[in-house]
Formats: C-alpha cells, structure tokens, sequence
C-alpha cells in the first residue's frame, strides 16, 4: 500500500516537472506551436516520454509577422464580356475634312408640277415713259430737251436711248457729242451716256442721219428725275461743229426702270 502511495507520488511528480518543461519550452518559442497531438518541443518529447503526450496540446504562439509578398502568379483565363454601358455624351465636332471625290451623276428628276405666278416687283412695262417731239434745234452747244420721270426705287438703274436725226456741217476737224443728264450731271455710274460725231472735212457737207444714243445708269435716288438731252464739244478738244438736231423728223427720249445688273 504504501509502495502504491510512493509510486503514485513519483508519477503526479513527474508529470509536473514534464509541464514545468513544457510552459517553459513554450514561453522561449514565439511562433506559433502545431496543432498535432504531439507536442513540437524537443524538451517535451525528450526522454522517450511521447507516449504520455499523445492527446495533450501545444499553447499557440504569438503570431509572427508578415511574410514578403510572393511571386507573380500565371496570367488567368480572360474573363467574360460586360454588359453594354450607356451612350456617352457627344464629343467636340472636328476638323472639317478633304474634299471628297465627286460622284457620278444621277438620273434626271420627273418634271416637277407647274408653280404658281410669282408676284414682280418690277417689270418692264411697270415703269416706263417716253418724250417724243418734232421740232428742228440748231444749237451747237447746251441743253436740247428735258423729260421728266418719277422713279419708284432706289435700288435700280434707268435705262435711256434717244432716237432721231442728228447733224454736223460746216467745219473740217469739228467734232459735236449728244450726251444724256441725271437732274443736270451726267452719269458716273457705270460712266457717261452719249455719241460723239466727228468729220475731218466739212465745209462742203450738211449730211442728216439717223443716230441711236443708249445706255444705263446707277446710284440714282428714287423720286423725280429729270433726264436731260444736251450737245456740246467733244472731250477730244476739237472744233466744235455746226450741229443741228432733229431735222424733219421726230426725236424721242425713252426711260425705263430696271432692275441693277448682276457685278
């Protein structure tokens, strides 16, 4: 009995003095201990005693710290296709590009339906006027006849010509020049209207022709204009001749409003 006392005592002494070495493995180990049955202290395995710790277990130790990243694993399998997102806003309008190669031509269009009549502001036959008088003038310079005309616009030209019979006698190297005025000044625009007759011998002739003076002219304001039929001296600086104007026959001064011609 008391041999089973001594033998119980020396066992329960054994077992502390094993714990006392395992605690103290233990607190000298930082890393983390095993979870196996069987304790990784050399200490607590030492002496053949692995048997007694075969269902006993380690106490964990603090953790270690962090491990260095690793190496850069293989490139995956690509993924599947997203779902379509939604419009974005428009972007800037770019640069205009190059020409591009002109294309054949088409086929001709069906005629088209008849339109309706458009409305003119201006028309020939809407503003016209003509002056027409027989009477003979002999004057070799000045003003031969005035005519009187009321123009609707500012924006168009008149149209002018004088028709009738016209002479120079008298003089060699004589010239005479019929020339058309706007309210007293002739046209600058786009320049002067008038005819200009010249004979290099004239004493022994008196010849009456028929002669057509005609033209166009611009930058004339609406309202009254008088249009002017006059005869002087040639710009050349000849003679003046011996001129008559309208001999037994009818002149006429005609005016038309027009629309301005195209530059």
């Amino acid at each position: 009995m008391m041999r089973s006392r001594v033998k119980l005592s020396t066992m329960f002494a054994m077992i502390f003095s094993l714990l006392a070495a395992f605690c103290a493995c233990t607190a000298k180990d930082n890393k983390p201990s095993d979870t196996k049955t069987v304790s990784p202290c050399p200490s607590c395995n030492n002496g053949g005693q692995t048997g007694m710790w075969t269902y006993m277990t380690c106490v964990p130790g603090a953790p270690g710290a962090p491990g260095r990243d690793g190496a850069k694993g293989d490139l995956g399998s690509p993924g599947k296709t997203g779902t379509q997102g939604p419009p974005g806003t428009d972007g800037k309008k770019g640069a205009k590009g190059e020409p591009g190669i002109q294309g054949s031509a088409g086929q001709k269009g069906q005629r088209g339906d008849k339109g309706d009549s458009g409305t003119s502001r201006l028309a020939s036959h809407m503003n016209w006027k003509e002056c027409a008088w027989k009477k003979g003038d002999s004057k070799d310079s000045g003003l031969i006849y005035n005519c009187d005309f009321l123009k609707k616009y500012s924006d168009t030209s008149l149209h002018v010509y004088y028709a009738g019979n016209l002479r120079i006698a008298s003089y060699d190297n004589s010239c005479s020049r019929w020339y058309f005025t706007f309210n007293g000044a002739e046209c600058s625009s786009p320049g002067t209207i008038d005819g200009a007759f010249y004979m290099y011998k004239g004493r022994n002739y008196n010849l009456h022709h028929h002669r057509h003076i005609e033209g166009h002219c611009n930058n004339i304001q609406k309202g009254k204009v008088r249009v002017g039929f006059s005869v002087g001296k040639c710009v050349t600086g000849h003679r003046l001749a011996n001129a008559y104007t309208g001999w037994n026959s009818m002149n006429r001064i005609f005016i038309e409003e027009v629309a301005k011609a195209q530059q």
